[in-house]
């Protein structure tokens, strides 16, 4: 009898454990949500979007001036290049965009590169950037730069930002960054969007 009476309050504190572990870890949570990390992305998302309009972007050279209007309707990789000079950073972040879209395969056709430029006077074009058929270089208004203020990747030296069609910044890179997980997380935009 006795064995049997262990047994029944074991069975019941292991019910209410089974009742009260569930809240304390909603309850933990609530207090805590940047213990977990939601989604699948790699990148950081910017929320909410911080919206741009075409009027924000002036073609650098004749070749992007001519083809600024491609930056509608399509995925954009934004290389924002804040300092005087490309360093070594800004040159990667470049170099990675390049091959970025040519992983992408068949939806090459969807995304374009954008080297964004801040300072037009002190910036010499590299000569690679003149050889590079695919990569449009704009400078960013008034406007646009103090919504670039609001993002990381906007003041960091080979960061990267991913613009929607629609013209939203929605998602950003920090220097460094892996671009098989660009990648991976384009592609999921990409297979997912109805736009573009």
């Amino acid at each position: 009898m006795n064995t049997q009476l262990k047994k029944n309050r074991i069975i019941i504190l292991v019910i209410f454990a089974m009742s009260i572990i569930p809240f304390a870890i909603a309850w933990f949570l609530a207090d805590n949500p940047g213990k977990v990390k939601l989604g699948t992305n790699n990148g950081e998302l910017i929320t909410p979007p911080l919206t741009t309009e075409a009027s924000d972007f002036t073609g650098y050279d004749s070749f992007s001036a001519d083809n600024i209007k491609e930056l509608q309707g399509h995925w954009i990789l934004i290389n924002v290049l804040s300092q005087a000079e490309c360093q070594q950073a800004c040159q990667e972040g470049l170099y990675k965009t390049q091959q970025i879209t040519l992983m992408m395969g068949k939806d090459i056709a969807r995304i374009r590169r954008l080297a964004l430029i801040s300072n037009q006077a002190e910036q010499p074009l590299p000569k690679q950037w003149q050889e590079d058929a695919r990569l449009l270089k704009a400078l960013p208004s008034a406007t646009l730069k103090a919504t670039l203020q609001k993002v990381a990747a906007g003041e960091q030296p080979g960061g990267l930002l991913i613009m929607d069609p629609l013209g939203n910044l929605m998602m950003q890179y920090d220097p460094g960054y892996d671009p098989y997980k660009v990648r991976n997380d384009l592609s999921k935009l990409l297979r997912i969007s109805q736009i573009g």
